[in-house]
């Protein structure tokens, strides 16, 4: 026999330990402590030092921009103030003289060369004087925007900035007017002044230089167009097309605030934008400044403090590391010890083979948490056979229709599923939920509601029509949830309940609210959802160019019925006939125009068709047809016949009618008129879309 070896002492146990995952998870603990707190340090320095730095671009580029937009008012102001010489050197006498006035203005006043175009017009509209680059225009050659300023000018005696006058880039300008006075205050005339946008006198094109290559200014009005870029060809153009301009624009123009002169700047993910505003022209100058080439300087610095941080956090990382699997040493022994016991399986006292670390407690833990794991497992299973159970009888017991469904196949159905479904118990195991719809395209549209429903609410909750296996609907009310939804392989748990019987009874409730119940026509209620509805649709419509100042052709007709001496049937006859009538009255008209519109019964003997699409030739003849087979029919009661007849007022679907109370009105009127005109006839009646403007007329066309 072998001697027994000797048990290990105390001087073959390895000098050093490695420290298990426990100890390696506190020491990254340690480091990762330390290489925060480093690096929070050292980023609210790098915040703050970029905050501060930002502020002060901030700051500069707001001043930029006031001072801009101060600069741009003095030269409007200048412009005026040309244009307020030139109104005071003009009498009256000069209004009545074009010659000489025009000679007034070579002559006598430099505003010739500061302005591009200059007019003059009387207090009467009448455009006196013409000049275009100092040389005589005719007058029929002004543009509408210029006359359309003088005639504000004259009406409200108050000097103003024009809007706009757009056309191309080299013809875009803006006017100044300036109204000439008598010495009683009254409005003699007015003077204006045009200057091209990219003049020496308003927006040179030297202005939008940008002082850095990197920033762009731009000045532009308040709907957006732009007046002055440093891009010549974006002129014109509209700020919402401006990359980092355009969302701030439309921030501002949301928020429906004044233009005002004080700067504001908004900092934006990429860029910095400036704005100021100029109230009187309601013009706005901006500065657009990228914030990554604006602040490649200092970030340049940070990334070389970082660098810096990043050494030094480092150094105490590894400081810390060292210095705590040091002091975990007597741990990491107490782990080597309990995996060397593992490894020795059972043998004889095999606690004294090992060589124990001067630590308590930690090889008893271990044991104790392999013993609970095996008792939990057995508890676990236990748990499981007892949940198997219940979900049996679940299954067979439920009140409701409880269905498990993976990967579009059936893997579960209860009892009253199969019966609400029409399908025997078991039947439909593993079977494809294709099978519960009526045709493919429907179960492709559930299947995309489902996933809908399941991406927005994680679950499913709505009114489902199945069918049965005879092929019949069943409508249910279907909730589904997810079974293990992150887990590769989960199925869906569907809960249905019979709501067919329910289901019918809403759709007779919305059929009687929504009809006459003695004579089945639609109500009142229904025919003004259904007209507004056709009004609302007509409106949407965009209108043909044969279609505008005229009848839009295909638009429709109404027709308004009020049955001509009911009320002898009702007196003589009874109720009872004068229902009899109705209904009959009813049916012969729903007959007629089923195929081309509908019919509806407003109220007593009171009745409307709606004829959508329909000209006005048809809707008379259809008109004279229902009127004809209303005079044809003689009903007998009591022994006595009697004879009805309707008059019917007709009205086209035009678009001076916008909305139901206006069409009722007009048919009603129609009908009156038939009534008026004898009764039993058809009466027309519809709006002209004649559209008149004016302008007044400042000189020759």
């Amino acid at each position: 026999m072998k001697p027994p070896a000797p048990p290990e002492s105390q001087h073959d146990a390895p000098a050093w330990f490695v420290p298990g995952a426990l100890v390696g998870r506190l020491v990254l603990v340690a480091v990762l402590a330390v290489g925060l707190s480093g690096g929070i340090s050292a980023w609210l320095v790098t915040r703050a030092s970029g905050q501060e730095a930002l502020r002060r671009v901030v700051s500069q580029q707001t001043d930029e921009v006031e001072v801009v937009a101060r600069l741009l008012a003095s030269k409007i102001e200048q412009s005026q103030k040309v244009l307020r010489t030139v109104a005071a050197g003009i009498t009256p006498e000069l209004l009545e003289t074009p010659s000489e006035l025009e000679h007034q203005l070579q002559q006598g006043q430099p505003a010739v060369q500061f302005f591009d175009a200059m007019q003059v017009a009387r207090g009467d509209g009448e455009l006196r004087l013409n000049l275009r680059a100092g040389r005589p225009d005719k007058a029929s050659n002004l543009d509408p925007a210029e006359r359309d300023a003088l005639r504000r000018t004259l009406i409200d005696g108050k000097p103003l900035v024009s809007e706009l006058i757009a056309g191309r880039t080299s013809e875009a300008r803006v006017m100044f007017t300036m109204p000439l006075h008598r010495e009683d205050g009254s409005v003699l005339g007015a003077v204006a002044g045009a200057l091209r946008l990219q003049s020496q006198g308003l927006l040179p094109q030297s202005m939008v230089l940008p002082v850095r290559d990197d920033s762009r200014l731009i000045v532009f009005t308040r709907d957006g167009t732009i007046l002055s870029h440093s891009d010549p060809a974006r002129i014109l153009g509209k700020v919402s097309d401006e990359v980092g301009l355009g969302s701030v624009y439309a921030r501002w123009l949301a928020q429906a605030q004044p233009v005002v002169g004080r700067g504001m700047t908004q900092v934006e993910a990429q860029h910095i934008v400036s704005m100021a505003g100029m109230p009187l022209p309601q013009w706005i100058v901006a500065r657009v400044t990228p914030s990554q080439a604006l602040l490649a300087p200092l970030r340049g610095a940070q990334r070389d403090a970082w660098w810096l941080a990043a050494a030094g956090m480092a150094l105490c990382m590894l400081l810390a590391a060292g210095l705590m699997a040091w002091m975990a040493q007597p741990l990491a022994h107490l782990t080597h010890s309990a995996r060397q016991m593992l490894r020795r399986g059972p043998r004889t006292a095999p606690a004294q083979l090992v060589e124990w670390p001067r630590a308590g407690g930690e090889v008893g833990e271990l044991v104790r948490a392999f013993q609970g794991l095996a008792r939990q497992g057995s508890v676990q299973e236990q748990h499981q056979a007892t949940l198997d159970g219940q979900f049996r009888a679940v299954m067979d017991h439920a009140s409701v229709g409880i269905v498990i469904s993976r990967g579009g196949v059936l893997e579960a159905v209860n009892r009253q599923a199969c019966q609400m479904l029409g399908y025997a118990e078991g039947e439909l195991y593993s079977r494809p939920a294709r099978i519960l719809y009526a045709n493919d395209a429907e179960h492709v549209r559930m299947g995309e509601r489902v996933q809908a429903e399941f991406a927005a609410h994680g679950a499913f909750d709505g009114d489902v029509c199945f069918t049965r296996k005879d092929g019949s609907p069943v409508w249910a009310r279907v909730q589904g949830r997810s079974v293990r939804p992150h887990e590769a392989g989960g199925g869906t748990v569907w809960i249905l309940e019979d709501i067919t019987a329910a289901r019918e009874a809403q759709l007779e409730r919305e059929w009687e609210r929504t009809h006459d119940a003695l004579t089945h026509l639609h109500n009142r209620t229904a025919f003004d959802q259904r007209l507004g509805q056709l009004l609302a649709e007509r409106s949407a419509r965009p209108r043909s160019p044969e279609a505008e100042g005229g009848e839009a052709p295909g638009d429709g007709v109404v027709l308004f019925l009020d049955l001509d001496h009911f009320t002898v049937v009702n007196d003589i006859a009874g109720h009872d006939a004068g229902d009899d009538v109705l209904r009959h009255v009813a049916r012969l008209l729903e007959s007629q125009v089923r195929q081309i519109g509908w019919a509806a019964r407003l109220g007593g003997d009171e009745f409307a068709v709606v004829l959508p699409g329909c000209a006005l030739a048809r809707g008379l003849a259809v008109a004279e047809q229902l009127r004809a087979s209303v005079q044809a029919w003689e009903p007998s009661y009591q022994g006595r016949s009697f004879t009805l007849g309707v008059s019917i007022g007709l009205v086209v679907l035009d678009t001076s009618l916008h909305d139901v109370p206006s069409v009722l009105y007009a048919a009603d009127m129609a009908c009156y008129d038939a009534k008026r005109a004898g009764r039993n006839r058809v009466e027309t009646r519809y709006a002209s879309q004649a559209v008149v403007s004016g302008r007044m007329a400042l000189g020759p066309a």
